[in-house]
């Protein structure tokens, strides 16, 4: 399976490499998984926070529904006391952000890949990596402790911070840690807080707490006064200590189910590709936990990344759409390092003047609704649009919401890894790309909008045009979704 010239190896079994293997699969690639890891889902949580835009592209795989009602809903944040981060406008079927625990989410879409006919390569260790013009080549070493080549077309890289795939390709990570040895606890608590997720903070310390919904909360505090190595024990009276130095109390908080130390880094690798090689989630961009982008902005990698690939394995593009990966993608893990990185030095501010600055700019921001709706925005991955080429629509490149279909919905019709034609007028497909392209009208408000638009498999606009006859719209679609097999006919 891993022999064709039009297979795809991906490397890390977390929610982005799990993504973007049952997304292939599903699209009818050959997809190797390599893990080094034994095959079982952790019971311990680290990401908890799935976003508006990841909920929306899990409902382009049937998988939302399942996630929602996993996770407990939640329409604002609270930071630092003074600032409120609202969810409900977002102008999103989903108006809110979900808790649910990393573990969770590998389960569903570790199964899905499964389904998909996703070849798992568990306890499989890559050590290097080659490629020519043909391929790529990819040496593991087994649980036998035995060595073998792996062959694909492309290899992507989903292993983490410390990638094996980035530093056989020779990329640098470059960046600095933020802030060191940050407190990590499941516990329960006597005492629950207001909200299901908030952040408390002085001049020495912050907590922020999550709620699973099963009686367990997630906690992350920090202490300035303490810097302690990562490899020192972690006992639950210190996480205690740090949370009522922050919060003023501990919440009564008990029955530790999981406690560690972490760092945390802001490094994004300077390239997303190098030659047939692609680095996606942790591998490519790291950053604070604060907003809890981290998973969504890996599995939106993903989403951005596996049609792509589809597209050029089947014939149906030229291999430069791939570049158009980093081109988009790029500034979107740049934007989530500037935003988390803002929001955890607002939290670690020490000095009277930092406290009165983030006091000022809570204050303001509770005050003007655009910024607090832009920033809300920018945290779910909502207000994520792509350049777009010069003299294009201006909706080319913008996130299309679920729009209202004679057919049903819009995240409904792209599911397939197909692309969605949005036309006012009968359209018939003469170019042949019916397997990869639905054709729909729309229903409800806006339909008589005479605006045509091709949505991509990730549901961002590829090309739009008012009042196109149809000549113009097949000449897009042969373009967009097929360019390279309507010219071999």
């Amino acid at each position: 399976m891993n022999d064709t010239p039009h297979s795809v190896i991906v490397v890390g079994c977390g929610p982005t490499g799990l993504l973007m293997a049952g997304d292939l699969a599903a699209a009818g690639v050959p997809v190797t998984l390599v893990e080094k890891r034994p095959h079982k889902i952790s019971n311990l949580s680290r990401a908890i926070v799935v976003h508006a835009r990841t909920l929306e592209l899990l409902d382009a795989r049937a998988l939302s529904d399942e996630v929602e009602s996993l996770g407990r809903h939640l329409d604002r944040m609270n930071l630092f006391t003074r600032l409120t981060v609202e969810f409900d406008t977002l102008p999103s079927r989903f108006n809110h952000i979900t808790l649910l625990p990393q573990y969770e989410m590998e389960r569903i879409l570790e199964r899905r890949a499964f389904e998909a006919g996703v070849r798992f390569r568990f306890e499989t260790e890559v050590t290097g990596v080659r490629q020519d013009d043909d391929g790529v080549t990819v040496e593991v070493r087994g649980p036998d402790r035995e060595s073998e080549e792996l062959r694909a077309a492309y290899v992507v890289g989903a292993d983490g911070m410390h990638s094996t795939v980035r530093g056989a390709i020779g990329l640098p990570f470059p960046g600095r840690s933020v802030i060191r040895s940050v407190l990590l606890a499941d516990v329960r608590l006597a005492e629950e807080p207001e909200n299901l997720l908030s952040v408390h903070s002085n001049g020495d310390a912050f907590v922020f707490f999550a709620s699973f919904g099963d009686g367990y909360y997630r906690v992350v505090a920090w202490n300035r006064r303490r810097d302690t190595a990562e490899s020192e024990p972690l006992h639950l009276e210190e996480v205690k200590e740090t949370v009522r130095l922050a919060a003023g109390r501990d919440f009564g908080m008990h029955d530790a189910k999981w406690l560690s130390r972490f760092h945390s880094d802001e490094r994004q690798a300077p390239a997303y590709r190098v030659g047939r090689a692609f680095l996606a989630g942790d591998a490519a961009h790291v950053h604070t936990p604060a907003g809890g982008q981290g998973m969504n902005i890996g599995m939106q990698d993903a989403a951005n990344l596996s049609w792509k690939l589809a597209a050029v394995l089947q014939g149906r593009a030229d291999e430069a759409l791939l570049d158009t990966y980093q081109a988009e993608r790029h500034p979107v893990g740049t934007e989530a390092m500037r935003s988390s990185g803002a929001i955890v030095r607002l939290a670690m501010a020490k000095h009277a003047w930092t406290l009165g600055l983030r006091a000022v700019v809570a204050s303001a921001l509770n005050v003007m609704t655009p910024a607090r709706r832009k920033l809300a925005l920018q945290i779910t991955g909502i207000g994520v649009k792509y350049d777009a080429p010069h003299g294009a629509h201006r909706l080319t490149g913008a996130r299309v919401p679920d729009l209202a279909l004679e057919s049903g919905r819009l995240y409904e019709a792209l599911r397939g890894v197909r692309f969605v034609l949005i036309t006012p007028e009968k359209f018939e497909d003469k170019t042949g790309l019916e397997d990869w392209l639905t054709v729909e009208r729309r229903t409800g408000r806006g339909s008589g909008s005479r605006t045509s638009v091709l949505v991509r498999p990730d549901g961002y606009v590829a090309w739009a045009a008012d009042a196109a006859d149809p000549a113009e719209i097949e000449a897009a679609v042969e373009r967009h979704v097929g360019e390279r097999i309507a010219l071999a006919r």
